[in-house]
């Protein structure tokens, strides 16, 4: 059993499913990237395991059903939104918040904003929605990381954040080897060294689920095979450029992918992702000739 089992979890807005029927597992040490494009239902599936939104279906944490708003279970995730937010307290009253509330180490979160680049007492008085975006989410991501959390969930953590930030980010994300990790992340370059799993949505299911392979022999290949509702001209160059065959009028491609690429051709994936009809990834690996 996972940290987290997901069976049958349902989420409409007006009578439109933005999550159908989605079942999946998250076992504990599992560093997983979930890509997807705007709509996919990435949100809607965090939102969901913290308990911000009723659903359908069964959501369990380490075997317990995860009740609405459980305090002990939150207690053990942190969590980063895309979007943060509009807190009146200022700086110093939500550092001490979660410091008492959240347990998150004082000390921690002094290294980590020095790290960030953002000096804590300069802004104490502040209140945080007067903060620039790029302040804010430094101060989100170091309450996050400065927790004893099992999981760490992030939705696009990163996307505020200057290049320098960025950096020291997934540094530190790095650096976390006692915890699982949930990051949703339109750049799945950027966190590709972080994790071995990837898991892409599309219309609030599953349409890949693929375990990376740490170490990967010389020459390794994968078998790939791409359906397309319709063709599309720039993205049938793109995989033509990728070295993949194209049949039935553009709307078919068969290819073999470079194993230690996986996570660069997956990217390229994340970007037409609402235009995959069928997609196969072979997790064998294959010596090319």
């Amino acid at each position: 059993m996972g940290i987290i089992d997901i069976k049958g979890l349902t989420k409409r807005f007006e009578r439109r499913a933005v999550l159908d029927e989605l079942t999946l597992s998250i076992n504990s040490g599992e560093r997983i990237a979930l890509i997807g494009s705007n709509g996919a239902g990435k949100t809607t599936l965090f939102r969901c395991l913290l308990g911000h939104y009723r659903y359908q279906g069964d959501v369990q944490f380490e075997g317990a059903t995860a009740a609405r708003r459980d305090v002990g279970t939150l207690s053990r995730i942190a969590f980063v939104p895309q979007l943060p937010p509009p807190l009146r307290l200022p700086v110093t009253d939500l550092l001490r918040f979660a410091e008492k509330g959240a347990g998150a180490s004082r000390k921690g979160m002094q290294d980590i904003a020095g790290q960030m680049g953002i000096d804590l007492d300069e802004i104490g008085k502040r209140p945080f929605y007067r903060l620039s975006g790029g302040q804010k989410q430094k101060i989100l991501v170091t309450i996050a990381l400065a927790r004893d959390a099992d999981l760490l969930i992030f939705d696009e953590p990163a996307a505020n954040l200057d290049p320098a930030a960025r950096a020291v980010f997934i540094d530190l994300l790095a650096d976390r080897k006692d915890c699982s990790m949930l990051i949703a992340s339109h750049r799945l370059e950027e966190v590709a060294s972080l994790v071995n799993r990837v898991i892409e949505l599309d219309r609030g299911a599953v349409v890949l689920d693929d375990s990376v392979v740490d170490r990967l022999k010389a020459g390794a290949f994968r078998e790939c095979r791409i359906g397309l509702a319709n063709a599309h001209p720039t993205f049938g160059a793109a995989l033509i450029d990728w070295g993949f065959a194209e049949t039935d009028e553009g709307r078919r491609f068969v290819g073999q992918i470079p194993a230690g690429d996986t996570l660069r051709f997956l990217g390229l994936l994340s970007r037409y992702a609402s235009l995959i009809d069928h997609l196969s990834l072979d997790t064998g690996e294959k010596n090319g000739a």
